[in-house]
């Protein structure tokens, strides 16, 4: 299949995002445009501790207008390599730095309007190591066994879809 890019413009910029307008060429010659949600990629992290338990926030959403449970997890800076990311945000979101980050896998978030990348990382050996949270975030941190946390994201205990795609990527590794 022969896809070629034609132009790209932004129309609307945010603080999180910018908007494009793609012109797409498609193996049928016709052109067709998109509206493409430009988004810098992201990380997520499963802390696993030395006991068993993953640690989780709680944190008000705004799409859906409610408080999820997810895995501790942000959007990179410009330029920043993944691994570098996930060490800031787990630190940043639940106090500790990971001794060992193993690269477990990525997937795009919603790839039929963005281009979001998200890379998952294990973080083992973790350590008491706060960084200042984002002044705009609440959060709660709350641990659960990881056995738990396993069959919930089997069983539909979780609202957020990185959530739930990280810990059935690191499975394999925890169940180990």
């Amino acid at each position: 299949m022969n896809f070629k890019i034609l132009k790209r413009e932004t129309t609307y910029q945010s603080r999180a995002f910018s908007v494009q307008k793609v012109d797409l060429h498609l193996p049928d010659d016709r052109t067709v445009t998109y509206d493409l949600v430009d988004h810098n990629n992201s990380i997520s992290i499963i802390p696993l501790d030395q006991d068993g338990n993953i640690w989780f926030v709680r944190q008000y959403r705004l799409g859906p207008n409610e408080v999820l449970l997810e895995l501790p997890a942000g959007v990179l800076e410009d330029g920043e390599p993944a691994k570098e990311g996930a060490s800031r945000e787990i630190r940043e979101e639940i106090g500790k730095a990971a001794g060992q980050l193993t690269p477990l896998g990525d997937f795009y978030l919603a790839p039929g309007y963005a281009n979001e990348h998200m890379f998952v990382f294990l973080a083992t050996q973790l350590v008491h190591a706060p960084l200042d949270a984002d002044d705009d975030e609440f959060l709660q941190i709350e641990a659960i066994p990881a056995s738990e946390a396993l069959q919930m994201a089997r069983e539909g205990g979780f609202k957020d879809a990185k959530t739930i795609a990280s810990l059935l990527l690191a499975e394999k590794y925890i169940l180990a």
